[in-house]
């Protein structure tokens, strides 16, 4: 059963990664961007084995339980653990399907960083994905948009918007550039942090630092 299966709000965010572990460089620009878009829910969904790495560090319940854990710092937030009950490769393509099927009134904006778009044409089936949603790019604030448009891929060029107030209901296919501040916070440095002994509370949420004490994940 998948923990977010709800009634459809008219918005929905979308925010995958392996979370290994969760911290506050996911949580802090998902929860600004959700209120950017105003959506009434964000869906978090743990990665069982991302395409794009060979493998995790903590195993899947432990990872689903810290993302629940992390949904407990705002209420938009929502565990999404279909990815981790499929034990196979998870493709974003899929998971969309899965969740327009499920709620075919609700508008998908599918959350990426600047690196994930600049890849974006290699992805398992990523013409359909853009049938499926829209896409949001959060980028360093300042970031020259000509700059981006250079690197870009040509068949994506066409799709770029800056402003939300061109999208318009049921539209899918954009690409939304959404100027965010990074937090400088990333899993492999909280797991070099736990090896080597340093302080990491900072880094993320209490209930999810504990939760890592408790089971001594990362060691």
């Amino acid at each position: 059963m998948n923990i977010a299966k709800q009634s459809a709000p008219k918005l929905i965010a979308l925010l995958g990664g392996t979370f290994d572990p969760i911290h506050f460089g996911h949580i802090l620009p998902a929860q600004e961007t959700a209120k950017w878009l105003n959506a009434e829910q964000l869906f978090l969904i743990p990665a069982h084995i991302p395409p794009h790495k060979l493998g995790t560090h903590a195993n899947a319940k432990h990872r689903a339980n810290m993302v629940l854990l992390a949904c407990n710092t705002d209420p938009v937030f929502h565990l999404d653990n279909r990815e981790l009950n499929r034990q196979s490769r998870s493709y974003t393509l899929d998971t969309l399907k899965e969740i327009k099927a499920e709620q075919p009134e609700a508008d998908l904006y599918f959350i990426m960083g600047m690196d994930s778009l600049l890849t974006f044409t290699t992805w398992h089936g990523w013409q359909d994905i853009l049938t499926l949603c829209n896409l949001v790019v959060n980028i360093r604030p300042g970031y020259n948009h000509q700059s981006l448009e250079t690197l870009l891929a040509p068949e994506l060029k066409d799709r770029l918007i800056y402003n939300l107030v061109e999208i318009q209901p049921q539209k899918t296919g954009l690409i939304l550039i959404h100027e965010s501040q990074a937090v400088n916070i990333s899993s492999t440095e909280i797991r070099a942090k736990i090896k080597s002994g340093m302080d990491y509370h900072q880094d993320l949420p209490k209930q999810v630092y504990d939760y890592i004490k408790q089971h001594k994940l990362y060691n």
